[in-house]
């Protein structure tokens, strides 16, 4: 955390900027650069570094605990303060900037120099006498080139080799699924199967459309010398190549030039996946796994700043998967980079609005791969938080329901969910003890007071009531949100609050705030975790209200016997346990529970025996 002295002189000075356009340097002790950034007006985007850190993310309070002092450059504009930032950044690569590692050096194809040549991706050429196709940049079309042909032409993948292992073991899946010609059963010769590797190779070489036109014209002249088994084989791998094409293309088929930007979210990590499509189909994909990024609109001009100045190829439509700070700015640099006109997109259904989903998913995946997550939960964890206007996913989520039965026996069920998880051991019951009758409203206000007194008195314990959840969710609509509003308020508190909808048959429908119903049903992974958070907490909140009610009925029936009140009763049951367990005890077990008298259990062991009778 900064020194409170040293934030009140930093705020100080920053309060002595100017509202105008400019760049802000921020320094560590050494003086060496740890963040550079843009304003619109310097004077207001600097000083909020330096105010509460209540609003502030956990990767901008970092930063600023390391900010010595700073420095700025005033701009004629706000799109040059884009340009020098971009520059400035590329130069000194700030540590709380978003910075890429490129890994676009060169990758090869490699075909063995052996008696049964092998074809593999390769990071670079060694001397080892083999043949290599390349140099490429993209690693991941490289390696999607090397398996689309080695499926097409039915070549092993497998590390056999061959002589030596022929005939020893018996062969792989892919022999059976038609993808491998098998040297391993020895069914094709060597002299067969090089011709094959050769075929390949110039399928590398010349590309899929004019590998396609020679495999036609050999397959016409087997057919009419009457070679039918070789035109069947020739056609197969037609059939082949057609099927990758046809995978491809499925993907987008309506896409001529494009990249695809997604950013998924998690606790600790967060990851950019990026999608380019050329001719309508997928040529490239690249994933920049990160520490957290902090606000996401932020995050995203920073990513397509970094990343595009890293690209000598920019298409003409850029595709985001939601806002980004100074978009109309981003798409003159990107134009005036490129050369040609081009447009950020953010799709909200169709085809796009798939595609962007698709590489959201990607995303979220590289992410669980970091935090031990499933790519499912990630991405409803991100879906969720961005639906609800949230800077960050909601890691810790606590959900309310009221349950009484014409308003006896009020109890409230309370469930949290860690990271897309119920967290069992957090869960909590309460008893109204306030209300009476049936109002739900004042039973959530009650809750809601207790809860945030709890958390007063257990504050900085960082579990339990010690723990503040980042979203609150009501079983109930705007009803339940605007009666809760006020104890947030009390209590100074500002976290997200929404109501859970249900429609006629009780089914998730919409999340309620006080800016309206928000649609969830089209969103698919945010619909799911939603509705398993309503059913979760209705299912605790009427399991507590049906034990408290058993409870209640068997204390009444306790008390129609003399001598044993309310208290007794309880007192009784919660010894026994039940009423089984009293009507088997025997007068010496009844005198020895809590608050009974050696008269008052002779009553209770008589009224069962004798009801027994």
């Amino acid at each position: 955390m900064i020194n409170e002295e040293k934030r009140i002189e930093l705020r100080r000075k920053a309060m002595k900027l100017p509202l105008h356009p400019g760049v802000y340097i921020m320094h560590e002790k050494s003086g060496k650069i740890i963040y550079i950034g843009k304003a619109k007006a310097l004077k207001n985007r600097v000083s909020q570094y330096f105010g509460s850190e209540k609003n502030h993310e956990e990767k901008v309070r970092q930063m600023v605990a390391h900010v010595d002092w700073f420095e700025y450059i005033l701009t004629d504009s706000e799109f040059e303060a884009l340009v020098l930032e971009a520059s400035l950044i590329k130069q000194h690569t700030p540590k709380y900037n978003i910075l890429l590692k490129d890994d676009k050096g060169y990758h090869y194809i490699k075909i063995t120099n052996e008696d049964w040549p092998r074809i593999s991706q390769a990071q670079q050429m060694l001397d080892d006498g083999a043949r290599y196709l390349g140099p490429y940049v993209s690693s991941w079309a490289t390696k999607e080139s090397v398996d689309e042909t080695l499926k097409i032409f039915c070549l092993p993948d497998c590390s056999r080799r061959f002589p030596q292992d022929i005939g020893k073991k018996r062969p792989c899946l892919n022999y059976y699924i038609k993808q491998c010609c098998a040297p391993c059963l020895g069914k094709i010769t060597q002299t067969e199967y090089r011709k094959l590797v050769e075929e390949a190779v110039e399928f590398l070489q010349g590309g899929r459309h004019a590998s396609v036109k020679k495999l036609e014209q050999q397959m016409m002249e087997a057919s009419g010398k009457l070679q039918f088994e070789r035109a069947a084989r020739l056609r197969d791998r037609l059939q082949a190549i057609k099927r990758m094409a046809d995978r491809q293309k499925v993907v987008a088929n309506s896409v001529p030039e494009q990249d695809v930007i997604a950013l998924a979210q998690g606790p600790s990590a967060a990851c950019f996946q990026v999608f380019r499509f050329h001719d309508a189909r997928l040529y490239d994909r690249e994933s920049f796994p990160m520490g957290p990024v902090g606000e996401p609109e932020n995050a995203r001009r920073e990513f397509v700043e970094r990343y595009y100045s890293m690209r000598d190829s920019i298409p003409p439509k850029v595709t985001l998967d939601g806002a980004a700070e100074s978009a109309d700015l981003l798409e003159r640099w990107l134009t005036e980079k490129a050369g040609h006109a081009v447009h950020i997109l953010l799709p909200q259904k169709g085809e796009q609005a798939k595609l962007v989903e698709m590489v959201r998913s990607n995303a979220a995946e590289q992410v669980a791969q970091t935090t031990g997550r499933t790519g499912r939960e990630t991405s409803a964890l991100d879906e969720l938080g961005r639906l609800l206007g949230m800077p960050n996913p909601p890691q810790y989520i606590e959900s309310y329901d009221i349950s009484n039965l014409a308003g006896e026996d009020n109890v409230a069920g309370m469930v949290v969910f860690e990271n897309g998880r119920p967290l069992k051991s957090a869960y909590r019951k309460f008893k109204i003890k306030t209300v009476d009758g049936q109002d739900d409203y004042a039973s959530m206000q009650e809750v809601l007071t207790r809860r945030f007194q709890e958390y007063e008195a257990h504050k900085g314990e960082k579990e339990g009531f010690g723990r503040l959840p980042d979203l609150i969710l009501l079983d109930g609509g705007k009803g339940q949100v605007h009666a809760v509003c006020p104890v947030l308020k009390q209590f100074g508190l500002q976290i997200p609050l929404f109501g859970m909808v249900k429609d006629n048959n009780h089914r998730t429908r919409a999340i309620t705030g006080d800016g309206g119903e928000i649609a969830i049903n089209s969103h698919r992974a945010a619909f799911t975790l939603v509705s398993s958070i309503q059913d979760e907490v209705h299912r605790w909140a009427i399991g507590y209200h049906r034990q408290s009610r058993r409870k209640h009925t068997f204390s009444s029936s306790l008390t129609q016997i003399e001598g044993v009140g309310e208290k007794r009763a309880k007192s009784l049951l919660h010894h026994f346990r039940t009423v089984s367990a009293i009507r088997e005890a025997t007068l010496e077990e009844l005198e020895g529970a809590p608050d009974m008298t050696h008269p008052a259990a002779a009553k209770v062991f008589a009224y069962f025996h004798e009801n027994q009778e």
